[in-house]
């Protein structure tokens, strides 16, 4: 079984889709409630030196990385603090 990494120790692969641990990733529900729920784990994509590779574009000068959201969170988090690779798929799918 695979074990949370610390980003401090180690990134993924440039491109690589990881499960992604966000303390207080707050996200709203469907509907217009205003309701929110805690959803501290994510699958995203890691994107290396996104913001350096795209300087014009972007304007960005904080950390050269960038984790490119799935579904309903596609945005980048600074906060990753920590991740994992995804699981193999089960055997016979």
């Amino acid at each position: 079984m695979s074990h949370w990494i610390p980003v401090s120790e180690r990134l993924p692969d440039d491109g690589q889709r990881v499960l992604c641990y966000l303390p207080k990733n707050t996200v709203y529900l469907p509907g217009k409630t205003g309701a929110t729920e805690e959803r501290p784990v994510v699958v995203m994509r890691f994107a290396d030196g996104f913001f350096t590779k795209n300087p014009s574009k972007t304007g960005y000068a904080g950390p050269p990385h960038f984790w490119l959201g799935e579904g309903t969170s596609n945005r980048f988090f600074h906060e990753v603090t920590h991740w994992m690779p995804l699981p193999e798929r089960p055997e016979g799918v």
